[in-house]
């Protein structure tokens, strides 16, 4: 019963009124394009960048000059960013860069998309995927646009990409060191001196394994990792923290040591005041 109810008044909806003035395609006003865009441009200095987006798409789909349209498509898209509409931006670039794959200005569209996964990395102890995301848009900027400025300022954002990675391993290493899963420790940290050895974490890396080789009674390692450490690092605190764990007595030799220094100051103090009278 409700079932051709339903019917009915969906018929009535079809054909009341039809008259044959109705059933004549009426096109709608064209609207002007330019008008459009000086209205998107107006709105975009105000940082109103709902409206803004709204009006550069709509002055996109009347242009008939092609360049214009593109570069109303792009505007579109910053606009979004601005909102922080990032899936929506990267939406609307996406589909800019299969439109219009010869427009002047992809450049500031593949550096935009690489931007717009920069600012959604979290820190090291969540989410991998926006890190991983990040810099396979960042590489792919810096492999088409090299020599550009904007490849300069990805290049930087990328060695702090690096850096995040490089925490995550640490961030699982310890976790793993802190449950006494050795062997899952030792792999994630191996992979930061393979992979991340220009990070600030390398020598805390190279210090852990020193630790956990010596835990385990394999002195060789644990001494092939100190050597390493030593080498590359040997004025750093995580060498020191390293020498400690082959030799008890530091503290109190790097105390002694200490000691006779000041005291050889203060021998040098006196002998000087005796030349002077």
């Amino acid at each position: 019963m409700r079932y051709c109810l339903i019917l009915l008044v969906a018929s009535s909806i079809l054909f009341q009124a039809c008259s044959k003035d109705d059933l004549v395609y009426k096109p709608t006003e064209k609207i002007d394009a330019y008008n459009s865009y000086k209205e998107a441009l107006e709105a975009f200095d105000r940082r109103d960048f709902f409206f803004a987006s709204k009006k550069f798409s709509e002055a996109e789909l009347n242009f008939t000059n092609v360049d214009l349209a593109a570069k109303s498509a792009i505007m579109s898209s910053f606009s979004l960013y601005g909102i922080n509409f990032y899936a929506e931006a990267i939406e609307n670039l996406e589909r800019y860069l299969k439109t219009y794959p010869s427009d002047k200005n992809v450049i500031y569209a593949y550096y935009l998309i690489a931007i717009i996964h920069f600012e959604q990395i979290d820190d090291e102890k969540k989410d991998l995927k926006p890190l991983l995301e990040a810099r396979k848009n960042i590489d792919l900027f810096i492999e088409k646009f090299p020599n550009s400025d904007y490849a300069i300022d990805l290049k930087f954002k990328k060695d702090l990409i690096i850096n995040q990675l490089a925490a995550k391993e640490m961030y699982i290493a310890k976790h793993y060191i802190s449950t006494q899963k050795w062997i899952p420790a030792i792999n994630r940290l191996k992979l930061i001196v393979k992979k991340y050895e220009r990070t600030i974490f390398i020598e805390e890396a190279l210090h852990r394994l020193v630790e956990i080789h010596y835990h385990l009674g394999m002195k060789n390692e644990a001494k092939k990792y100190a050597k390493i450490l030593g080498y590359n690092y040997n004025s750093s605190e995580w060498f020191e923290r390293s020498y400690k764990v082959f030799d008890k007595n530091y503290d109190k030799v790097k105390r002694n040591l200490k000691e006779n220094k000041e005291e050889k100051n203060n021998l040098f103090k006196k002998i000087i005041k005796m030349i002077k009278k």
